[in-house]
């Protein structure tokens, strides 16, 4: 990142970009409205449409947050650029957070090749804050993105820039399927629990707390989640190689 990205932390630079700081994570730590614990809640959802939402269900803005801070070092580059299907990486998930009715704000944690991706990929309206920490795992990108959300939102939906076949109606479902007493929604794919995944407010201070390569599975270990199923409703299979970007393509022309 360039020498003035340090002197810009914690603020919103005029062009349009956050510099995350431990000090904004702080400030936005404070006035968290704790919720009790609560058992974990299962539940199964398979039709096309979001089901309605349950009469318990929070109410307030959705933010979206993706995550794409990553070197890319098992791809060799940086994979946010890589084309796929005419569109950088990135951008795929980038349109998923955006065509996903129930959003209302979004941020795309930068890091690695920041510059670079700033200036190849359109953002769609989403928000793009800078992780100066990123060597340090997802973690650090999670930590910034709830912490540029935190101050506007209810409840955050997380996806992955490396995930290009999300899409907006599995964002939309999750979303959907708050119910006022999971503190967090997870997509499944034929039983396996993915992205999305929408953390509510009373995990947002836990959020800061988290260090290394840790995620949102961390987070989640014995919290109350409902999972609901999102198959048919594209894929949160991430592109790590080249060779599964190949994959991706391929699959992607069969579905055209």
């Amino acid at each position: 990142m360039a020498d003035g990205a340090s002197a810009a932390r914690g603020r919103r630079a005029p062009y349009g970009i956050y510099f995350a700081s431990r000090a904004t994570e702080q400030r936005a730590s404070r006035d968290r409205r704790v919720q009790p614990d609560n058992p974990a809640i299962g539940a199964s959802d398979r039709s096309a449409a979001p089901h309605p939402a349950p009469a318990g269900r929070p109410s307030g803005p959705i933010g979206g947050l993706i995550l794409a801070a990553g070197a890319g070092r098992r791809f060799g580059s940086a994979k946010q650029l890589a084309t796929l299907g005419g569109r950088p990486l990135l951008e795929h998930a980038l349109l998923a957070m955006a065509r996903a009715a129930t959003v209302e704000r979004a941020v795309v944690v930068l890091g690695a090749d920041a510059d670079a991706v700033l200036a190849g990929v359109e953002r769609h309206g989403a928000l793009p804050v800078i992780c100066t920490g990123w060597r340090e795992g997802q973690a650090a990108s999670l930590r910034d993105g709830v912490a540029a959300l935190a101050g506007s939102v209810e409840a955050i939906v997380v996806i992955l820039g490396d995930q290009p076949a999300i899409d907006p109606r599995a964002i939309d479902r999750v979303t959907a399927s708050r119910d006022g007493v999971s503190v967090a929604v997870r997509a499944s794919y034929g039983g396996r629990p993915g992205h999305p995944v929408l953390l509510e407010r009373s995990l947002f201070e836990q959020v800061g707390a988290l260090r290394g390569d840790q995620g949102a599975r961390s987070l989640l270990a014995g919290a109350a989640v409902r999972i609901v199923a999102c198959d048919g409703l594209g894929s949160d299979r991430d592109v790590d190689t080249v060779e599964q970007l190949r994959l991706s393509a391929g699959e992607s022309s069969s579905r055209c």
